[in-house]
C-alpha cells in the first residue's frame, strides 16, 4: 500500500561540530583560591572557554575526592544541553546513546528476561520473555540473579548486570540464580545460556466479537510497521468489518514508522508537517491506497508523541473516532546525532502540526468520545474486557459505525 517512490522518508540530518573548543593559547594565567572563588571575584576578561578551564583546574586541585577527566567533560556537555531547559534534549554518553539506539531498533542480543530491583536488594526476575533463551533455560518469575559471568551483582548494580547479560547472539553467558523452593529452603542454579537476538514485541492483535479486529501498538520502533502490516493484512483478508487500534500508554517512537502506519488508513493528503524555528516545513503525506472499513482509535494520558501524530491525523481527516482520555501533549520532534567518540546528542529541532495546522504541545488531543476507566484501572486490553470501559465503548461505537456503513 505504501508508495516508496513518492513518500518522503523523514530523516533529519543534524551536523554538530565543535560543541566545546578549548583554546589553550588564550588561557588567562591566573590562580584561583578559595576566597576569591567563594567571593565571586572572577576576572571579567575571561573568555567563556577559559572560564570553564579554570574552574575545571580548580576542581582538580582542590576537590576532596579524586576526579575523572571523562566524567568532568561529560558533565560539562550534559550541563550545556540541560541549560536549554528542554526535557527532550540531552547529551548522551556512548553507553546511553547505544542504549537509545537499541530501543529504537526493536531488538538486541541477550537472554530475554525482565528484571527489577528486589526488596531484598537482589536482582529479581519479573518474567522471562516468551520463547527466548532465558525461558528455555528454565528461568521463572521470582528467581534472583546473583552472579553473571562469575561477577556478583545486587539491585544497586542491576544496570551493570543487564549490560553483562546482553551481548552478541551466539555467545554464551553464565548466570547464577537463587530460587526459593519453599518458606525455608532455597536452591542455587548455575546456567550456561546462549544469547540470541531478542525481539521487542510492539504489536499485538486479537479478533473480537462480530468480526472486529483489534491491534495494540506499545511503541513505534524500526520493526513495528512490518509486524503491524502483517496483522492488518491477515485481518483484511479474513474480511473483518471494523478495526480498533489501541494506542493507550504508547509513548511514541520513530516518526516515519508512525506515518507509515497512519498511511494505511488515509487516502491522499497530509499526515503531519514539521516546522523549524526558521519556518522551514517538511510534510509527510499519505498516498491514495487505504483500508476502507470503520476505525476506532483508543488513547489515554500515556499516548504521546508519534501516537498523537497518528491519532491527530485520523481525527483531523475524519477517518475514525478517537475514544478514551486526552493524550499527553508532546508536539516537538527530536533528532539523534552521533559524535565521533561514540557519544551522541538528542536535540529538539522542530515542532509538528496535525493536518489542520494544530500544534498540540502541552495541550494534547481531545477524544471524540471521552471515557475514563473507573478506579484507576490499568489492566487494559481484550483479556480484561470486563473492566476495560474504554475498550467496551470502542466496541459499542464501532458496531454502530459498521451498521451505519451497511
Amino acid at each position: 500500500m505504501r508508495n516508496k517512490n513518492t513518500k518522503k522518508k523523514f530523516i533529519t540530518i543534524l551536523i554538530i561540530t565543535n560543541i566545546l573548543t578549548f583554546i589553550l593559547s588564550n588561557f588567562i594565567s591566573l590562580r584561583l583560591n578559595p576566597i576569591s572563588l567563594v567571593s565571586g571575584e572572577f576576572n571579567e576578561k575571561y573568555s567563556r572557554y577559559s572560564k570553564v578551564a579554570e574552574i575545571e583546574k580548580y576542581i582538580k586541585n582542590n576537590y576532596l575526592r579524586d576526579v575523572n577527566d571523562e566524567d568532568l567533560l561529560s558533565g560539562q556537555l550534559k550541563g550545556l544541553v540541560a541549560s536549554l531547559e528542554d526535557p527532550y534534549s540531552a547529551y548522551l554518553t556512548e553507553e546511553e546513546f547505544n542504549s537509545l539506539l537499541e530501543q529504537t531498533s526493536g531488538s538486541f542480543g541477550g537472554i530475554g528476561v525482565v528484571v527489577t530491583p528486589g526488596e531484598d536488594n537482589l536482582i529479581t526476575v519479573v518474567s522471562p520473555v516468551e520463547d527466548t533463551p532465558g525461558e528455555r533455560a528454565g528461568i521463572i518469575t521470582g528467581d534472583k540473579i546473583v552472579r553473571v559471568n562469575g561477577k556478583e551483582f545486587t539491585s544497586e548494580t542491576m544496570d551493570e548486570a543487564v549490560k553483562e547479560m546482553k551481548g552478541e547472539p551466539g555467545t554464551e553467558v553464565k548466570i547464577d540464580i537463587v530460587r526459593k523452593t519453599d518458606e525455608s529452603n532455597v536452591e542455587e542454579l548455575k546456567l550456561n545460556i546462549k544469547r540470541e537476538e531478542i525481539r521487542v514485541k510492539t504489536v499485538k492483535s486479537n479478533r473480537l466479537e462480530e468480526d472486529i479486529g483489534y491491534i495494540s501498538l506499545s511503541s513505534f520502533d524500526e520493526k513495528t510497521y512490518i509486524d503491524f502490516k502483517k496483522e492488518l493484512d491477515i485481518f483484511s483478508e479474513s474480511g473483518i468489518k471494523g478495526l480498533i487500534l489501541d494506542l493507550r500508554n504508547n509513548p511514541g517512537g520513530l516518526l516515519n514508522v508512525a506515518a507509515e502506519i497512519t498511511d494505511e488508513f488515509l487516502g491522499e493528503g497530509d499526515i503531519v508537517y514539521t516546522e523549524t524555528k526558521n519556518g522551514n516545513r517538511e510534510y509527510l503525506k499519505s498516498d491514495k491506497g487505504k483500508v476502507e472499513y470503520p476505525l476506532v482509535v483508543l488513547v489515554n494520558e500515556g499516548s504521546a508523541s508519534a501516537s498523537e501524530i497518528l491519532a491527530g491525523a485520523i481525527k483531523d481527516r475524519d477517518r475514525g473516532k478517537i475514544i478514551g482520555m486526552k493524550t499527553f501533549g508532546k508536539g516537538v520532534v527530536q533528532v539523534l546525532q552521533d559524535l565521533p567518540d561514540g557519544s551522541g546528542l538528542k536535540l529538539t529541532v522542530s515542532e509538528y502540526f496535525t493536518p489542520k495546522g494544530i500544534n498540540i504541545h502541552g495541550i494534547g488531543i481531545e477524544p471524540n468520545v471521552k471515557v475514563e476507566n473507573e478506579g484507576g484501572f490499568t489492566n487494559i486490553g481484550p483479556e480484561n474486557l470486563e473492566d476495560d470501559m474504554q475498550l467496551k465503548k470502542a466496541i459499542e461505537v464501532l458496531k454502530k459505525d459498521i451498521r451505519t456503513k451497511k
